[in-house]
């Protein structure tokens, strides 16, 4: 598993370059809740490794961040909360405001999309994703033609 980074952390996100705003130990707290979600342990085919789990790391302790910076700074919001969707159309009169909810197949993905950096792991961890693999069967099924020259 891989150690929080503070330097290559802050150079991959300079927004969170203020040590002030951003003093390190809030994003270690950040990076330990984001390894509850990633981890490089268990992983298939061990795509997640090195450079490419602190990278996915990275981004998610971004996106916590962004996420529970913005659920304190709402007045009213209890930590960790959040109203979902794109706000399509708001009125004054009578109050009324419509969302639309991301383009997302599961709540994974509906919860990746609230932040860019969110959005960034989710097409990263779709790249890594794709092509998939076969397990059991048998070998012959791997190829064009079946053990002995056969076609299928």
């Amino acid at each position: 598993m891989a150690d929080y980074n503070d330097a290559l952390f802050r150079a991959q996100f300079p927004e969170f370059a203020d040590t002030t705003k951003y003093p390190a130990l809030l994003i270690d707290g950040y990076w330990d809740m984001a390894t509850l979600f990633i981890s490089g342990v268990d992983c298939y085919w061990n795509v997640l490794q090195g450079k490419r789990l602190a990278g996915a790391l990275n981004m998610l302790t971004a996106h916590l961040m962004v996420l529970g910076i913005n659920a304190r700074s709402i007045g009213g919001n209890t930590p960790g909360s959040k109203q979902g969707g794109f706000t399509t159309s708001a009125s004054v009169g009578e109050v009324s405001v419509a969302k639309l909810a991301p383009p997302a197949v599961d709540g994974w993905q509906w919860w990746l999309s609230g932040t860019t950096y969110g959005q960034m792991l989710w097409a990263f961890l779709d790249v890594l994703s794709v092509g998939g693999t076969s397990v059991g069967g048998l070998a012959e099924r791997e190829s064009f033609r079946k053990a002995g020259g056969v076609f299928w």
